[in-house]
């Protein structure tokens, strides 16, 4: 299986205002001065507590990071596979570093972005990432009132290290908020709402859970058409390509429409438009048209391509794009895998490495985990 790509942000400045009273870290000149008054700079200590969770996982990943304190330092000291994506341009590092980094590990195309820093650093992250990404911050700054902090940088290593191994890990929107450094300083405290990010945490059953935390059938598919369904009132510009399996046969069921169990359907303004479409037929309809596709695992091998929805081709796929692509299972489905990665097989080694990584699965009423993906599964994960 391909390594885990992740994407290391760090605030190398991060925090060294709180142990002068400074109050924070915003701006240069505050930063020159909390240096000047001895500050320490500690994010890279908080990070390698986080990396350290996954030192013994290394051969399996691949960090995508900045060059010296922004990440490549702690990453080689741990022996890493490191590959250094962006130098700033001076030893002070900025806001604008830490987008500029963000928006290139986006184009590399990580699995998930680990990042150190406070309140400031989330909003420059959320300004380029918002959900495109799922992320988990180390907290390392004088100011952590979002939502997207782990507790502590070791809870953050070990939330990274369940992802890695492919446990299932919950992903959920999560606020960003940060308050006036210059009231705070002033003793007045006035958090803002800057926006959310896609941030990965411990699993979590909502709702549709009995006793012994196992999950109930019918609840679990009864909230996911509901999370389905809230998208489509939405969009209801958009078509929706309705896959086969008895999970998307549920969601058309919720709708009261007539479902093709092993075939593929279309709707818009949750109406049904066309039965049984062929891989020739769904390109034509969709092309420039706003299209999103529902699915869900096929085979006893956890195929999602390849399996039973041939008409689902590459071509189509990439027209619509990855990020429209909404994969439906439930937990229990899910688990009976024995964490093997979902699978990908369109007979094309190239074309199927472009889903290679993380993919969210909806698995409940606005309850998501990430779960792997690969054109290449190995011998003992095929054998699990």
């Amino acid at each position: 299986m391909p390594k885990f790509k992740l994407g290391l942000i760090i605030n190398p400045f991060a925090g060294i205002g709180g142990e002068v009273a400074l109050k924070g870290s915003d701006g240069a000149e505050v930063r020159a001065k909390a240096l000047a008054m001895g500050a320490q700079k500690k994010a890279n200590f908080k990070t390698r507590q986080a990396l350290e969770h996954l030192a013994q996982h290394r051969d399996d990943i691949q960090v995508f990071t900045a060059s010296g304190e922004m990440g490549e330092e702690v990453s080689k000291s741990l022996q890493f596979d490191t590959q250094v994506i962006y130098t700033p341009d001076s030893e002070q590092t900025e806001a604008a570093d830490t987008q500029e980094l963000a928006g290139r590990l986006l184009e590399h195309k990580v699995d998930l972005i680990l990042f150190a820093g406070g309140d400031g650093t989330a909003r420059n992250i959320c300004d380029v990432v918002t959900d495109k990404s799922p992320v988990i911050g180390i907290p390392a700054g004088c100011k952590i009132h979002s939502g997207v902090y782990a507790i502590t940088p070791a809870a953050a290593g070990r939330v990274v290290e369940k992802v890695v191994t492919g446990q299932l890990v919950s992903v959920n929107e999560s606020e960003v908020k940060d308050i006036d450094e210059q009231l705070f300083r002033q003793g007045k405290v006035q958090a803002k709402h800057y926006g959310e990010m896609l941030v990965a945490g411990d699993l979590h059953y909502v709702q549709a859970v009995k006793s012994g935390g196992k999950e109930s059938q019918e609840l679990v598919l009864d909230d996911i058409a509901a999370q389905v369904i809230e998208d489509m009132e939405e969009n209801p510009s958009h078509l929706y390509v309705m896959g086969s399996g008895s999970t998307v046969a549920a969601i058309m069921d919720h709708l009261g429409l007539d479902n093709t169990l092993l075939g593929v359907d279309l709707i818009q303004g949750k109406q049904l438009l066309a039965k049984d479409l062929t891989a020739q037929e769904l390109v034509e309809i969709t092309i420039g048209k706003p299209t999103k596709l529902v699915l869900t695992l096929i085979g006893g091998q956890g195929h999602i391509f390849g399996r039973g929805n041939q008409q689902l081709t590459p071509d189509f796929l990439e027209q619509i794009g990855r990020e429209n692509i909404i994969v439906v299972a439930t937990k229990t489905k899910l688990e009976s895998l024995a964490g093997r990665p979902l699978l990908v097989d369109f007979g094309d080694p190239l074309k199927e490495s472009g889903f290679n990584g993380l993919i969210k699965v909806t698995t409940g009423y606005r309850d998501q985990v990430l779960y792997p993906v690969t054109n290449q599964p190995s011998e003992s994960e095929l054998r699990k």
